[in-house]
């Protein structure tokens, strides 16, 4: 793995899309879908799609799946290309499948991934990992003390190799362990805070 190689800039201006990924059903929280928790004072999808937009990312597609249309009447998604995923029940995994999917034909040259359930990454690791991007084969992730995490940037020559191994909840990990030669790391745990909110414990992340 490279490390961090933002002193070199790409030839283009690229265009890098924000896909996020807000399907779960939040089955350890009983049952309460992750895009409709509070935070902030919004709900958790709002927060996540600004986090994409002032990282630099756009346009923004969201993958809805739980309480679609609830989300979609709540939460403030203008401007966003909204895809609802039927088989969002299979995991993480048909929620990326879809999102690659729906960006397949636009003039993106890239995407970087964000999952709902980890509003403490912020713009920042967004702005950092959207700079890594070098050409439509690039391939990027924050890290963590040396930990790969979220969020991901994939070139989007990758996007149907990578859809290819998107099944269940590993959605883009087995790909990302193929390739880990490949990945360019980008320091990020001095901007940004990896946790997931899973659990009930975890929602006393949530302000």
């Amino acid at each position: 793995m490279t490390s961090n190689p933002l002193h070199s800039s790409p030839s283009v201006n690229p265009a890098v899309a924000g896909l996020l990924l807000a399907a779960g059903g939040g089955r350890r929280l009983g049952g309460r879908p992750k895009a409709l928790l509070e935070h902030r004072g919004g709900l958790l999808v709002d927060h996540a799609v600004r986090t994409l937009r002032d990282g630099g990312c756009g346009p923004v597609h969201v993958v809805l799946g739980a309480a679609a249309d609830e989300v979609r009447a709540r939460a403030e998604l203008s401007g966003c290309a909204v895809t609802v995923n039927p088989q969002w029940t299979e995991g993480m995994g048909s929620s990326l499948r879809a999102g690659l999917a729906a960006l397949t034909g636009t003039d993106a040259d890239a995407v970087v991934v964000l999952l709902v359930d980890q509003p403490g990454i912020g713009a920042g690791a967004v702005a950092r990992v959207r700079s890594a991007y070098r050409s439509r084969t690039s391939l990027a992730a924050a890290s963590y003390a040396g930990e790969r995490g979220h969020p991901v940037m994939f070139g989007a020559d990758l996007w149907a190799d990578i859809s290819v191994g998107a099944v269940g909840d590993q959605g883009a990990r087995a790909y990302l362990r193929e390739h880990r030669d490949a990945i360019t790391l980008v320091e990020c745990s001095d901007v940004a805070q990896a946790y997931d909110i899973d659990t009930a414990e975890d929602l006393s992340h949530l302000e």
